[in-house]
């Protein structure tokens, strides 16, 4: 499918979903179709991990589709004999002479991303062979970013998510404050951070097959058929479902004639008004406008539902403290002050370091509602990722009670995380306390834990100016 031509019409975020079934395809999602697997792949070493075997799997495409890239890192910090990413995929390929390799990355990554820009504008030895495709993605509008996050192989296995393979990514659940494996290609360390992907089969692999076609097609003009090939899953990771629908959301702006897709922010829109008992959000950023509507409104009735957010403190750059720092800062002020209730709980992860706590980057952009809705991918709760910058998300409906308990689970697990507590403490507290604020407000009181995110008081006409309307923008100037 011409993702040119794509027929999902602009999204309404005021709409509501079908009370039969959360997703629409055509609104709130491009497609709804079946893996035989799906696994919620937690911080970048089980990704990583379940890639590397994956890949050692493939024989006839991998389409690597990203906002930056790094061929120095290695898939397995865990081996100091593991080779660095762009020679293990030249290998590949020199091994299997049916294998094609195509990776695109966006142009202006190469200034924004952290990994190495020389390679991808001048290439690699590592590239430099006939069926090894390398291309920047040029084709948005301006200011506009490509920043799906996604590796497809032989349409039989997709990972979609919030990781980039590129450096300063690659961590542990236990995010120790200083782990010898966590350091950068030039063997600088770097901080704890926590991310999340996921990985499907089946139908949905050939759908995310499809969608990376057309994007690759957008890109450069270039086509190939699909490769349908033998079924992928790395034999020691355990699926969280199976035999499930997965919807696959987009966002795509509007582009030459191309009406804007705005499916991503239209599903998460849907499966915040949706929930009833609670919210559990993982962002890097907090600043969509439709996204503080959403919550403020589940907020004024006294019985609607608790809303815990798991956010980043503090942004690397000052470009994005401005961009995304004070217009979060304000969102959390306008959320506050709406919870007459005592249902929003807003933080930041931390672990013990030796100096005292050690901040936690959140990369994530996961959203759970109840245990009816689990939302993984790339876009971000800020207003680029309405209808500006490229995303691509997939979620799972809770439509079977076993669906429903694997959703709520995977939450526990992820808190628990957060906590420094068992999975089984969570899910007793919440059980218990009846409430998820509650839950997490008995569990959290150790070195390791979710520290309250203090924001400043409003600081005048800059960050409305800057942050919201110029930095980050909900679509291309002048659409």
């Amino acid at each position: 499918m011409d993702l040119a031509l794509a027929e999902a019409a602009p999204a309404a975020l005021t709409s509501t979903p079908a009370e039969h079934a959360l997703f629409e395809p055509g609104r709130n999602c491009w497609r709804v179709a079946r893996a035989h697997r799906a696994a919620l792949l937690v911080d970048a070493a089980a990704y990583f991990a379940a890639l590397d075997k994956a890949l050692r799997e493939a024989r006839r495409s991998i389409t690597i589709i990203g906002w930056d890239f790094d061929g120095r890192i290695r898939l397995r910090e865990d081996d100091p004999a593991a080779p660095p990413l762009g020679p293990f995929l030249r290998d590949l390929v020199e091994a299997r002479p049916g294998l094609e390799l195509r990776i695109l990355i966006w142009s202006v990554g190469t200034l924004h991303g952290p990994g190495a820009a020389l390679p991808l504008l001048f290439g690699a030895e590592w590239q430099r062979h006939p069926r090894i495709r390398v291309k920047l993605d040029t084709r948005h509008p301006l200011y506009a970013a490509h920043h799906q996050k996604i590796v497809c192989i032989d349409d039989a296995i997709a990972f979609v998510g919030g990781i980039d393979l590129t450096i300063q990514r690659w961590d542990t659940p236990g995010h120790p404050a200083e782990d010898p494996r966590r350091v950068d290609a030039d063997g600088a360390p770097y901080g704890p951070v926590h991310d999340t992907h996921m990985a499907v089969d089946g139908e949905a692999a050939r759908a995310v097959g499809d969608l990376v076609r057309g994007r690759w097609r957008d890109a450069t003009g270039e086509a190939w058929e699909a490769a349908a090939g033998e079924p992928i899953w790395p034999g020691d990771l355990a699926p969280d479902f199976t035999d499930v629908p997965v919807a696959i959301a987009r966002t795509m702006p509007v582009l030459e004639g191309r009406p804007s897709v705005e499916e991503a922010a239209a599903l998460t829109a849907d499966m915040l008004r949706s929930a009833r008992r609670h919210i559990y959000i993982e962002a890097q950023y907090l600043t969509a406008r439709f996204v503080e509507e959403a919550l403020a409104a589940q907020l004024d009735p006294p019985d609607g539902p608790d809303i815990v957010v798991v956010l980043t403190r503090r942004s690397h750059s000052l470009t994005e403290r401005v961009a995304m720092g004070a217009p979060r800062d304000r969102i959390i002020r306008r959320l506050r002050a709406a919870d007459r209730h005592g249902r929003f709980f807003v933080a930041y992860p931390v672990v013990p370091g030796p100096d005292g706590e050690c901040q936690v980057l959140v990369h994530s952009k996961l959203v759970v509602v109840d245990d009816t809705a689990l939302r993984v991918g790339s876009s971000n709760l800020n207003n680029r990722s309405v209808a500006l910058d490229t995303e691509c998300d997939l979620a799972i409906e809770g439509r079977d009670p076993q669906t429903r308990r694997t959703i709520a689970a995977l939450r526990d697990r992820l808190l628990a995380e957060h906590l420094g507590a068992a999975p089984e403490a969570v899910t007793a507290a919440i059980r218990e306390e009846g409430s998820l604020v509650r839950a997490v407000a008995r569990l959290n009181g150790g070195p390791r834990g979710l520290r309250v995110f203090d924001v400043p008081p409003e600081d005048g006409l800059i960050d409305p100016l800057l942050g919201g309307d110029l930095l980050d923008p909900e679509r291309p100037f002048g659409s």
